[in-house]
């Protein structure tokens, strides 16, 4: 179930202030992100690294650029979204990645 938490980090991506999201988590602020829905966010610069976006709607979502190698994005849905630049985790397979960006599916993590 897809989520739109009232919880301040998650309110700082959906307003666009990803440099302050980085700057919170980075001082230790710890956000839960999973199931969230990001739709039709611009969430460029975002530091991903060891969050957990499993479940996340990134439907036409500007994620260019974001490094998310070492995110958990297991039932991530990128329908539409803009992923030029980005690198994704070595289990998961390209074909997944154009599955979810054309069709809207959930990614599978290869084991």
């Amino acid at each position: 179930m897809l989520r739109i938490p009232n919880e301040p980090l998650y309110q700082m991506l959906r307003d666009g202030r990803v440099s302050e999201f980085n700057d919170a988590v980075k001082n230790g602020a710890v956000p839960d992100l999973t199931n969230c829905d990001f739709r039709n966010c611009d969430l460029k610069g975002l530091k991903a690294e060891g969050l957990d976006l499993s479940g996340c709607y990134f439907r036409n979502c500007d994620l260019r650029g974001i490094d998310f190698r070492k995110t958990n994005l297991e039932g991530a849905s990128f329908h539409g979204a803009q992923i030029s630049g980005c690198y994704f985790p070595t289990n998961l397979s390209p074909e997944e990645i154009t599955m979810s960006v054309v069709h809207g599916t959930r990614v599978r993590l290869l084991s």
